[in-house]
């Protein structure tokens, strides 16, 4: 009896397996979906920045975590969606949600496929550096001319408004509205990524990761696949950039710089390298250590002054002792229930 069962349980275990793969995502978006009805104001604008910068990170995961190419530039993509989307929009009435969050994504899809076609020409350190003179051009265009307003930046004069027939369906100037719309976006591109990581293509960049010569000698035309993925980041950066900027109503050449790349990479390093998942709890872990850091109601104005040295600190503590990221903590335990 007891053999003729084994059979069906194995079977079972990678579906069950794939079940509880989504059922934490799910789980999440559902909660956070609720969230505006118990949260106060300034907790639920933390977490609508939490979600902004998990888009971010996931498309930046989809670069460093997949195939392994670790770009310091990605903030270029960020910044020049958020450009886009003050520059696209009315000065005196509200733009359309939909058309502006196209133009950003397609501007940043556009200056990525420039940039990819480039820097994907080099390996290794290399490919940083261009990756971070590319993005520290992008800066300096912005903060030294006046198309996007010189250091001061520019404001989004008046938030976008998406109305049919005269009847308002979204509001950003709602802050529901906009938490709900940011949510959807997170959701969206989480699904899609999976997707993508499940397909052929998907496969193919994490083989690149593994073996780039390997893969060439199978055929495969990696040059192709990295520049696709570059391209996919860079648009999906432009979606965070539209969303910032839609909040905050503000956008500056900060957006652009370094310090914004590497705050991403930190992001996707400390929830783990190669992991959905890992990207969107790095974001949430590392907005809400800068959050506690910077805080002088909780540490003082001494500490809370120099948040920039303990959130080092602590990003250094962190490497040192998880290297496989916060995500790895739960494989940790699951793996010794497991073997339990």
């Amino acid at each position: 009896m007891h053999t003729s069962a084994l059979p069906r349980v194995a079977g079972a275990q990678p579906a069950l397996r794939r079940s509880h793969g989504w059922l934490v995502p799910v789980a999440v978006a559902v909660l956070l979906a609720f969230a505006p009805l118990v949260l106060e104001t300034y907790y639920q604008d933390l977490v609508m920045k939490i979600v902004i910068y998990a888009i971010f990170a996931l498309s930046l995961e989809l670069l460093a975590g997949t195939t392994g190419l670790v770009s310091l530039g990605h903030a270029a993509f960020f910044g020049l969606g958020a450009y886009v989307t003050a520059l696209a929009a009315p000065q005196y009435e509200a733009g359309n949600p939909v058309l502006l969050l196209a133009l950003a994504m397609l501007a940043a899809a556009v200056y990525a496929l420039f940039v990819g076609a480039l820097s994907l020409r080099t390996k290794e350190v290399y490919f940083i550096m261009v990756t971070l003179a590319f993005a520290q051009m992008a800066y300096f265009v912005f903060h030294d001319t006046p198309i996007g307003g010189g250091s001061d930046g520019m404001y989004l004069m008046m938030r976008p408004v998406l109305a049919v027939g005269g009847t308002t369906l979204i509001d950003f100037e709602q802050p529901r509205h906009l938490y709900f719309v940011a949510l959807g976006l997170l959701v969206l591109c989480y699904a899609f990524l999976a997707l993508v990581l499940r397909s052929r293509f998907g496969h193919a960049l994490t083989g690149i990761r593994i073996n780039e010569q390997r893969m060439r000698a199978a055929g495969f035309q990696t040059y192709r696949y990295k520049l696709a993925a570059f391209v996919l980041a860079g648009a999906l950066a432009g979606v965070a950039g539209f969303l910032y900027v839609s909040k905050n109503g503000v956008v500056n050449p900060e957006l652009l710089s370094w310090h914004e790349s590497g705050a991403v990479l930190m992001m996707i390093i400390l929830g783990g390298l190669g992991s959905l998942r890992g990207a969107v709890i790095g974001a949430a872990a590392f907005v809400l250590l800068k959050e506690f850091y910077s805080s002088e109601a909780l540490l003082g104005p001494a500490i809370a002054g120099r948040w920039q040295l303990t959130l080092g600190l602590t990003m250094i503590a962190f490497v040192a002792l998880m290297p496989k990221g916060l995500i790895g903590i739960g494989r940790s335990l699951t793996f010794k229930r497991r073997k339990a």
